[in-house]
């Protein structure tokens, strides 16, 4: 998968919570992925649970604002972007990593106490 390619899927992502597309979710990932948001936490395993995540990300109001550009390498992409939602702020890196048909098999948000504002 080209460096392009995943950028775009970056770009998506911020505007499936732009827009509030569960669609937009559920074409990225791949039917057997993982998301662990944060690191540490107990994986949301399967498009079932990963939609379920997002879906009670999206009804919080969280909007996403890209603050650096993504960084490709081989079948990873590595992203810092700003979580806005009523009253908070949070500092996120993520990684999504893609399988052969270019969707996300996994997907790392790396943030913590000191990542809010």
């Amino acid at each position: 998968m080209e460096a392009a390619d995943q950028i775009k899927v970056v770009e998506k992502y911020v505007e499936a919570f732009d827009n509030g597309d569960m669609s937009i979710i559920r074409d990225m990932y791949a039917d057997n992925a993982t998301v662990e948001d944060p690191v540490g936490s107990p994986l949301h395993e399967g498009m079932e649970a990963i939609c379920a995540f997002y879906e009670g990300a999206m009804a919080s109001g969280a909007k996403l604002a890209l603050t650096g550009r993504p960084c490709c390498a081989g079948n990873a992409v590595a992203f810092s972007f700003q979580v806005t939602m009523p009253g908070m702020l949070i500092n996120v890196i993520d990684v999504f990593e893609f399988d052969e048909q270019g969707k996300v098999n996994a997907m790392k948000a790396y943030w913590g106490p000191e990542s809010l504002e």
